[in-house]
């Protein structure tokens, strides 16, 4: 912590920088913000009084960013929604027409997810979120008007631009808020609002699709409609409640919010050093997370999420009609895998933060999923659709629950906060970038109703991504076996405290979560 009366001293040199040359001196200014941005609080809080605390969190921020995504996901995936309900039909959606509609969104999706992120560091995350979540209401509502192929492609592409940021920003965020070990709870409930999507997506477009005719609108114009004018209102809404940062948060007192600051900056896990989420983004952080090659290795294992589960969303719907379901039975039937999916994502997420690992839920998770996968190219299709069915639960679980596990690995593994938001993006760039294109054309219509083509690659990445978890893990594992020998006063001595805490997770003070 910065010493009082140097503090003052400079303060006092700065007053007189100043008065002598009309303005402020910037070694004296860049000195002063040195030492603000390393200075910890010492605020202490009863264990009671840090529940409630938490609580606050969990009540203004979790609920909020949670609907936001479940918005997200639902206007998205709607699409597989609104095919079953005539738009396939009515645009002459034939052959992979359908497969490059869903496949032209993550072209802008991923591209821009980095970008919206440094974006994000540098504005208010509230005027930045909130118009996100207009922009791609705004889509949404005029997709409902579409009238052609060509249109549809057009409409998808730019949903893909407006909804880029959401995921990687909200992710981001909640880092400012919580814990190395509390934050991959919130993770998997905000997330949960993607399976949750799921489900609500089909008994809206259950419920939606009975307006079909009303003032001469097809009843999947009317799921693009309905749900586009309520993405925009809630994004008008989210700027004035989506709060900027701990230090400008309304709902937490004084003595809350330098706690939250100074807890957040021990986050490094030995008990010595400290990490900042207050600094500038710079372009040497955005460099840093480039050069992280752990990174890279997780984008690969990442995959393993990224391609299954958007083959799987947006052709679960079609599948259980493939069964020989009607498609209003197999609109209602597909809620139940999504509710699945979201009570074992949550649950393992608890466990990964009471326990303090991550690998061993994201490699149990891709190897579930692979499992899933293997039963349903071995099933007889479609003469079992019962044990089809079920095994769509397994695979639906298995694609799922590793995603917040792997995402708070990395999360917890990246250091200062703007190589994190960085990070985190490139990480989701790579995941919907890469797993947007393949995995909207690995279930080709063609392929029904076995499928192979789309269940065989969701098994065989799923299982290389295991194996891509236990790699990452011993490396990490090996990295802090490395700084477990160091001696702690010959650190202090090599480095000053500005110097480790612009070295992030490269410090020798920082642990690597395993």
């Amino acid at each position: 912590m910065a010493d009082k009366d140097e503090v003052a001293w400079i303060e006092e040199q700065a007053v007189a920088s100043k008065a002598h040359n009309g303005h402020d001196s910037k070694e004296v200014d860049e000195r002063l913000e040195e030492l603000v941005r390393t200075e910890v609080s010492r605020i202490e809080l009863t264990p009671e009084e840090k529940k409630r605390v938490i609580r606050k969190l969990d009540l203004w921020i979790v609920p909020q960013v949670t609907f936001f995504y479940l918005l997200a996901y639902l206007d998205r995936g709607n699409i597989g929604n609104a095919k079953i309900a005539g738009m396939q039909t009515d645009l002459n959606l034939m052959g992979i027409k359908y497969n490059v509609v869903v496949m032209v969104f993550f072209i802008p999706y991923g591209l821009l997810e980095v970008p919206s992120n440094i974006v994000l560091k540098m504005v208010r995350p509230s005027l930045w979120i909130s118009f996100l979540i207009v922009a791609w209401g705004i889509v949404m509502t005029l997709m409902s008007q579409v009238q052609s192929y060509g249109g549809l492609i057009a409409a998808r592409f730019f949903l893909g631009v407006a909804e880029a940021g959401l995921f990687p920003g909200i992710s981001y965020f909640l880092t400012i808020w919580y814990e190395r070990y509390q934050v991959q709870t919130r993770f998997a409930v905000f997330y949960a609002g993607a399976s949750l999507a799921g489900a609500f997506s089909g008994l809206l477009a259950f419920a939606i699709q009975h307006m079909d005719g009303v003032a001469g609108l097809a009843g999947w114009r009317w799921i693009f409609l309905l749900e586009g004018l309520f993405t925009v209102l809630c994004g008008l809404v989210a700027a004035f409640t989506i709060p900027d940062s701990p230090q400008r948060a309304r709902f937490l007192e004084e003595d809350e919010k330098k706690f939250v600051v100074g807890n957040l900056q021990m986050q490094t896990g030995s008990g010595q050093g400290r990490v900042t989420n207050d600094e500038k983004i710079d372009r040497k952080y955005i460099i840093a997370a480039f050069k992280e090659y752990k990174l890279w290795l997780g984008c690969l294992m990442w995959l393993g999420n990224g391609i299954p589960v958007y083959g799987f969303t947006y052709t679960a719907p079609t599948v259980v009609v493939q069964l020989g379901y009607t498609t209003t039975k197999a609109q209602l039937m597909v809620v139940p895998i999504y509710v699945c999916a979201t009570i074992v994502t949550v649950l393992l997420a608890l466990a990964s933060d009471r326990v303090k690992q991550r690998s061993p839920f994201v490699i149990g998770g891709f190897l579930a999923g692979a499992c899933g996968f293997l039963a349903l190219i071995i099933i007889p299709h479609p003469k079992y659709p019962g044990v089809t069915y079920g095994f769509l639960f397994l695979a639906a679980s298995g694609i799922f629950c590793p995603i917040m596990p792997a995402l708070g690995w990395f999360a917890n593994n990246m250091a200062p906060s703007s190589k994190r938001a960085v990070g985190m993006a490139i990480l989701l760039t790579v995941g919907n970038l890469v797993g947007g294109l393949f995995g909207s054309n690995i279930y080709l219509e063609s392929t029904k109703p076995r499928y192979f083509p789309g269940y065989g690659i969701s098994f065989a990445i799923m299982l290389t991504a295991a194996a891509l978890a236990f790699a990452l893990r011993i490396l990490y594992q090996r990295e802090n076996t490395r700084r477990d020998r160091m001696d702690p006063d010959e650190i202090r001595e090599k480095y000053s405290e500005g110097e480790l805490l612009d070295m992030g997770d490269k410090s020798p003070f920082f642990r690597y979560t395993l």
